[in-house]
């Protein structure tokens, strides 16, 4: 998907180049600062997150704001029904993404709830305008909730004692969420990501069958979480 992602960006910056040079040698005479020019700062990123991110509904909401903005700016919708409507619209995508994504990953679903049940309940730990690092250093690791609202949490699972596949919830609000794994187990993530997202860096690691498994169950809101 990234190889896809790089093409189109390349695609998009020789399209600029060309017109560019073509205007200047008076080949053409194109008008690249139309009214709404602004929007497509908008409209091509999450164009092109479609195809660079798993979690799509960040990048669809922000096409269809840009989309509408450029409407608005070309005369053809009204702004003011644009917003009253804007905030009907979004939680309408929200709940059809959730929907549609907890229906396609019920066997995912289905194993997080099953290994949750036999998690350390103790294992919350959150930080609100705050930073907090969390270390299982030499003990045995029994899944936990990590919540960053406007601030930081950091779970250093490196000398963790895993015995069994465990589940971590993570919200991040504002925040960031920083989980720190073994190289011996592996990792698989679930995410619903509004204006966010996971960033995976053992997302290319191939899967070992005889190693416990972390399953990394995420919430972003204009935050994030990492997986180092």
């Amino acid at each position: 998907m990234k190889k896809i992602g790089n093409v189109l960006w390349g695609v998009v910056l020789i399209i600029v180049g060309l017109i560019l040079g073509l205007n200047a040698l008076d080949i053409t005479h194109i008008n690249i600062f139309f009214d709404g020019w602004w929007t497509l700062f908008i409209i091509v990123p999450c164009f092109i997150g479609l195809f660079n991110e798993k979690d799509k509904t960040g990048n669809i909401i922000g096409l269809l704001i840009g989309v509408v903005l450029l409407l608005c700016a070309q005369n053809l919708l009204r702004f003011d029904i644009v917003w009253k409507l804007a905030v009907p619209t979004i939680l309408v995508i929200i709940g059809v993404s959730i929907i549609f994504k907890n229906s396609l990953n019920s066997k995912f679903n289905n194993e997080i709830e099953k290994i949750s049940q036999n998690a350390n309940k103790d294992n919350e730990y959150c930080s609100t305008f705050s930073s907090q690092d969390v270390s299982f250093e030499n003990q045995e690791f029994k899944g936990a909730n990590l919540t960053a609202v406007f601030g930081g949490v950091k779970c250093d699972l490196r000398k963790a004692i895993i015995n069994e596949d465990q589940v971590i919830n993570c919200s991040a609000i504002f925040g960031s969420v920083e989980i720190i794994p073994s190289e011996e187990i592996n990792i698989k993530v679930k995410s619903n990501s509004i204006f966010g997202g996971v960033s995976n860096e053992r997302k290319n690691k191939e899967m070992n069958k005889d190693l416990k498994t972390v399953y990394i169950n995420a919430m972003c809101l204009f935050g994030g979480v990492s997986i180092k």
